[in-house]
Formats: C-alpha cells, sequence, structure tokens
C-alpha cells in the first residue's frame, strides 16, 4: 500500500489541493486558495517524475507566487462592484415598508421590511397608524426616519 502511495504521489497533492479548497469556501479571503494552486504544481511536479524535494519546493514557490500574483486579482475581481453596494443597514434606505405598531407623534414605533421589524419614527412628526405602508427616507443608528406613501 506504501508502495502504491509513494508512485502515485501525484494523487496525494491532488488530494492536498481540494481539502484546501474546501477550507477556502469556509475563510473566503483567498489565502488557501494560494496553497491548493500550490500543491496542483506539486502534482503537476510528481507525474513529472520529480522527487519529494523538488515537489514541495515547487509547490511553496507557485504557492508564493499565486499570494502575490493571483490572490490580489482574484479580490480585485471579486470586489469590483463594493464601492457601490450598500450594507445591510444602508440598503434599507428607500424601502417600502408597512408599520407594525403604530407610530406616535414625536415618538417611535416600529415598521416591518421584508421580514424585518426595525424601530421607527415619523419624517413630519405625525402619528402613522398601524398596517400604514411608509417610504424609508433616512436612518440614525438602528432607527428608521419614515414617510407615509
Amino acid at each position: 500500500m506504501l508502495e502504491y502511495f509513494a508512485e502515485n504521489i501525484w494523487l496525494i497533492w491532488l488530494l492536498v489541493s481540494l481539502a484546501c479548497l474546501l477550507l477556502e469556501l469556509t475563510s473566503g479571503d483567498l489565502y488557501i486558495l494560494c496553497f491548493a494552486i500550490g500543491a496542483v504544481g506539486s502534482a503537476i511536479a510528481a507525474a513529472c517524475g520529480l522527487n519529494l524535494v523538488w515537489q514541495i519546493i515547487i509547490g511553496v514557490a507557485i504557492a508564493v507566487l499565486s499570494l502575490f500574483f493571483v490572490r490580489p486579482k482574484a479580490l480585485e475581481y471579486l470586489h469590483r462592484n463594493e464601492d457601490s453596494r450598500l450594507s445591510n443597514a444602508e440598503a434599507v434606505i428607500g424601502r417600502e415598508g408597512r408599520v407594525s405598531e403604530s407610530i406616535e407623534a414625536e415618538g417611535y414605533g416600529r415598521v416591518a421590511i421584508d421580514g424585518d421589524d426595525w424601530k421607527a419614527r415619523s419624517a413630519d412628526g405625525e402619528p402613522l397608524e398601524k398596517d400604514t405602508k411608509v417610504k424609508v427616507v433616512g436612518m440614525e443608528s438602528i432607527i428608521l426616519t419614515v414617510e407615509k406613501i
């Protein structure tokens, strides 16, 4: 059995690469992806008949090169629209919802938007009754400012 692994070490390198890709799914920062690419390089070196020392050297070299060349390009590609992407809270502004708990004059109530319930106040200070359709016009911390539609 040990002879089989020694003759087919390229297969072990591919399994290492696959394990790295699976681990990358849990992290998402693309560092482990570089090791997966390095393991593929080691698998190619093993398939060409190079000894274990050269396989490791080639794998480490490719992983380091990937760290400096592949990872930045991949991050740039994956986050190319990041400036225009709104955070969870900012994405609520402009959305429509309904009053789930009456908003008192100059006071607070609650507004339901896509299944989430937010503390809210009226933009003009007027009371809003339950089930009134509203639009979010602003946000202060986690308190929405809404106006009647």
